[in-house]
Order: C-alpha cells, then structure tokens, then sequence
C-alpha cells in the first residue's frame, strides 16, 4: 500500500472515531422534558374569604365542605346594614329579635375571639358572606361524620395545647385545622358571660322548636363533639361553610 493510501486510511478511521464519539455524547446529553408539569389541584377555591366589614377569614376544606377556619365577627349583615349591639344584661334576656355582642362586652375578646350572637340573628339569613352559609344542623352531621363522629370529631377540631384552652384540653389535635377555640357564650337571660377558656357552643342555622336552636359544643375535658339545643336567647359563635 502507497504512502498515500496509508494516509487516507488513517484519516478514514479518524473520521469515523469522531462521528462516534460525536454520536456518543448526544445520546448522552439530557434531553429537555415536553410533558407539560401537571396544575396543582386546589384544596379549596380560595385560601381567604371576606365579610362585608372587610375581616379576613382562612378558609379551609374538611372532605367536600368549605369551612371557615375562624370564628365570625362582623357586626354587620351581608347587606351592609348594622346589627343591633345590646350590652345591657336585662335587655339581652328580653330579645326576640337580632343582636350581637362580645363577650364580657369586650371589643378585645371580639378581636380574640369572635362575635357572639343570638340566634334570631342567625335566623336573618344575612350574616355570613354571600356564597357562604351559617352550618345547618345536617352540615354538622357531615363534619362530624368525616372527621369520624361525634366521639371524637371535637379533638379533631380543637386547637392544640393551651394558649387558649383550659387543661387538659383532651384528644385535641386540630387535624382539621379548624382550629376551635374556647369563646365562651352569653346566657339566655344576658346577666353573665361564662365557658372562656372552657368550651365553646357554635351555633347551627336549623331550630329545633319555637323556642330552641340546635348548637355543637366542644369542651377542654372531652374529645368530643357535642350536639344539644338550646336557647335562642344564648349569645353564640359562628363558623360559616360555603354554599354547595
């Protein structure tokens, strides 16, 4: 073989080493991901909802119901009209018709922990956000039912440790995050607050007779959701959940 033959053979071979190696490394280079990156689905249609005051709720998802994380307290209805503050003990117990006050008649224990109401405000239909309801007795039932029932449901939704409950607190793990805390409530005839740091009674919007409203309590010794009715006289907290 020539001088020049061996040479073109050589550049052959260097030729194709490079069309290998050059092969090699593109099969070797990452290759960029066309498979569009999934939306994430949203655990509730909105992280916050407003009331007409402009107070600020987090709103949380418990199974297939949408639920205020906090407990109400606006002063007005949904129609921008005021609700009647009345603070005298006597006048209170004498109500058949809507009004609201704080506990102790302390617009600190509202700013802490809500607004207490008697249940003929509740009747109105007019408290909560529109597109959100104050619970039914059978929205209740549903909580209490996916939360695993009434035995245990309270703990589920009680705030954990005692920045605002009472010891021993039982079985609370706030695994809802509800975040239930103990606001207390005005006796059916005004003339004394009482359950602060004890318990708390949430109103439902369905009544039971005449005279009496259905409520669920949750107390610092049980883990447990209670369900009774009492009434509507009481002065009460609020939890809304949102329209179907």
């Amino acid at each position: 073989m020539s001088v020049n033959s061996k040479i073109l053979w050589a550049a052959a071979i260097v030729a194709l080493c490079i069309v290998v190696y050059l092969v090699y490394l593109r099969g070797t280079e990452p290759t960029q991901n066309t498979t569009p990156t999934p939306t994430p689905v949203p655990t509730t249609d909105s992280d916050t909802v407003t009331d007409v005051e402009g107070n600020v709720y987090k709103v949380i998802k418990i199974g297939d119901q949408l639920w205020m994380a906090e407990n109400l307290k606006t002063t007005k209805y949904n129609d921008g009209t005021d609700i009647p503050i009345v603070t005298d003990n006597y006048a209170w117990g004498d109500l058949t018709t809507p009004a609201y006050c704080w506990y102790n008649n302390d617009p600190a224990n509202g700013d802490a922990y809500g607004t207490l109401y008697n249940w003929y405000a509740v009747d109105t239909g007019k408290l909560a956000p529109e597109g959100w309801h104050v619970p039914t007795k059978e929205d209740w039932e549903t909580l209490s039912k996916y939360l695993g029932g009434d035995y245990n449901a309270g703990g589920k939704l009680k705030e954990k440790g005692n920045t605002h409950w009472f010891r021993p607190n039982i079985g609370a793990t706030d695994e809802a995050n509800f975040t239930a805390i103990p606001c207390g409530t005005r006796n059916y005839d005004g003339l004394h607050f009482y359950g602060l740091g004890d318990s708390c009674y949430f109103w439902a919007s369905t009544e039971s007779d005449a005279s009496n409203a259905w409520v669920r309590q949750m107390t610092c010794d049980s883990a447990g959701l209670k369900v009774f009715y009492g009434y509507k006289s009481y002065g009460r907290p609020i939890r809304c959940v949102k329209d179907p």
